[in-house]
């Protein structure tokens, strides 16, 4: 947590939910970060989340990550990932009821992260989606609508011995959905944070 990161609790379906806010002035946009899988683990506070919500601070997005239910200070219980997009989507109503907002998630995250777009894209602006290590080979990863692709960066390490990089380009080859691949990185790019945050930069900032 930084100087500036604020402890925040949100109202979801299952209770109460727990989240950290770096906010930035006049910010582009709000960005909503999903976390790693919730039994293994994962929580707001991952490394790659938060390496995630500094990229998004540094292109100037307020950041906003959470836990997801039965998490930390989070009410409720793990769900499969169908509580968990709910619990996503109360965030947005609440944190960003209008203006832009961009998508983020790691692994079990990412998963979660593409319903939300999918759901999403037809209701509002979503300027940037960011998945990360996306857990194609453990759960049913929603398509990229069409229109989004260009919005959407895919992020995954060659070396991923969690979710393989096969599954993931299995996913992405019906929709022919571009996937960045880090030569030798695993799925929680140790040694490899600065390169991840540097990538997704890129993308934030990337001219439209």
């Amino acid at each position: 947590m930084n100087a500036h990161t604020e402890s925040l609790r949100f109202e979801g379906p299952a209770g109460a939910i727990e989240a950290l806010r770096d906010a930035v002035d006049t910010p582009r946009g709000v960005a909503i970060i999903a976390h790693p899988h919730p039994l293994f683990g994962g929580t707001m506070h991952n490394k790659v989340v938060q390496t995630l919500a500094r990229a998004f601070v540094q292109s100037g997005f307020t950041a906003l990550r959470f836990n997801f239910r039965g998490v930390g200070q989070s009410a409720g219980v793990h769900d499969e990932g169908r509580g968990e997009l709910d619990d996503l989507l109360a965030l947005v109503r609440q944190a960003a009821p209008q203006g832009a907002i961009a998508l983020a998630g790691f692994s079990f995250g990412a998963f979660v992260a593409s319903h939300a777009l999918a759901q999403l894209w037809s209701e509002r602006e979503v300027t940037h989606a960011v998945l990360v290590g996306t857990a194609a080979s453990r759960f049913a990863v929603a398509p990229v609508p069409p229109e989004a692709h260009d919005r959407c960066l895919v992020l995954h390490g060659e070396s991923d011995d969690t979710v393989p990089l096969a599954s993931v380009l299995d996913w992405a080859r019906p929709q022919s959905l571009p996937i960045t691949v880090v030569p030798g990185v695993g799925h929680f790019f140790h040694g490899q944070l600065t390169l991840l945050k540097r990538l997704v930069v890129r993308h934030l900032q990337a001219p439209a």
